[in-house]
């Protein structure tokens, strides 16, 4: 199913955003850079220079990993915006247009678009929510990418200002904590709701071992959730916003992940229950592909 035109241009606003970035807020990171050493101003600089590089071609290429590659820079440039103001070289310019950016590349319909880059043409995936642990423990979630950007830079620019032994060691730590928290974050960007011609598909990582195909004559119904029963797998993950149903004829086998449990926890289910990013286009494209929606209850 193609993208609906009035999203299209989502992706060419992000584009647009990111292109124009070195014009923006490139200024005040110069000045801001100025007051370091040569050795760590010319690191930083092709540092800064490759990951906006990276960052035209995630936003060229739609796919789950362009997501999560600017979701994790993105929000970089705006806290490099931040520490320069706090550093003496303020710019709204660069704090507004980051803070923007952010925002855009955040927004469930460039989310969508990317996920959607390889999906097959007849079928069409819709991102879930991230858990809601990580809203609730948002301090937690900002520390943690703060670590990763850290153990990314820190070694590298200890290295650039010769100081090989503390650079080298913060080097391997720093980059394992950032490999760590990267794949954490790529998970969130693989989390689905397909439509396919056989059915539905719940593609989650972090609460299932395996995808799930429910077809199409096993569901009874896609709609809100009405309610959580006693034969109801939940992956909603706490996450904030309107939970939708799958409600099955006939309840189906899941394998949900549990902490501690290398092969997961079986259930059987009639009725699966998560949190789509835009929950009408969900119950919309069930009803465009003829399956059975209800109405909220």
């Amino acid at each position: 199913m193609p993208i609906r035109t009035r999203r299209d241009a989502v992706p060419w606003i992000v584009r647009a955003l990111w292109v124009l970035l070195p014009f923006t807020a490139g200024p005040a990171f110069a000045d801001w850079l100025s007051q370091t050493s040569d050795p760590v101003q010319d690191l930083s600089s092709v540092a800064l220079w490759v990951a906006w590089g990276l960052g035209i071609l995630a936003a060229l290429v739609p796919h789950p990993l362009s997501l999560t590659a600017l979701r994790f820079m993105a929000p970089g440039a705006a806290a490099l915006a931040v520490e320069a103001a706090i550093e003496g070289y303020p710019s709204a310019l660069a704090v507004g247009w980051t803070l923007v950016m952010v925002a855009w590349i955040f927004a469930p319909a460039f989310g969508e678009w990317c996920v959607n880059g390889p999906a097959y043409p007849n079928e069409r995936r819709h991102l879930l929510r991230a858990p809601g642990s990580l809203i609730v423990g948002l301090l937690a979630l900002v520390l943690a990418w703060d670590l990763a950007v850290a153990g990314l830079i820190t070694g590298p620019l200890l290295l650039a200002s010769r100081q090989w032994v503390a650079g080298g060691f913060l080097t391997i730590v720093g980059w394992s904590v950032a490999a760590v928290f990267l794949r954490s974050l790529h998970s969130l960007s693989r989390r689905w709701l397909v439509f396919v011609p056989a059915g539905v598909v719940v593609h989650d990582p972090v609460s299932l071992r395996d995808p799930v195909l429910f077809a199409r004559r096993t569901v009874a119904r896609i709609g809100p959730a009405a309610g959580k029963g006693d034969g109801a797998a939940d992956l909603t993950q706490r996450a904030a916003g309107l939970a939708v149903e799958l409600r099955l004829r006939e309840p189906q086998k899941l394998t949900l992940m549990k902490p501690g449990r290398r092969l997961g926890l079986d259930m059987e289910a009639d009725v699966v229950i998560f949190t789509p990013t835009r929950p009408g286009a969900v119950i919309e494209e069930a009803r465009t592909r003829r399956l059975p929606v209800s109405s909220p209850p």
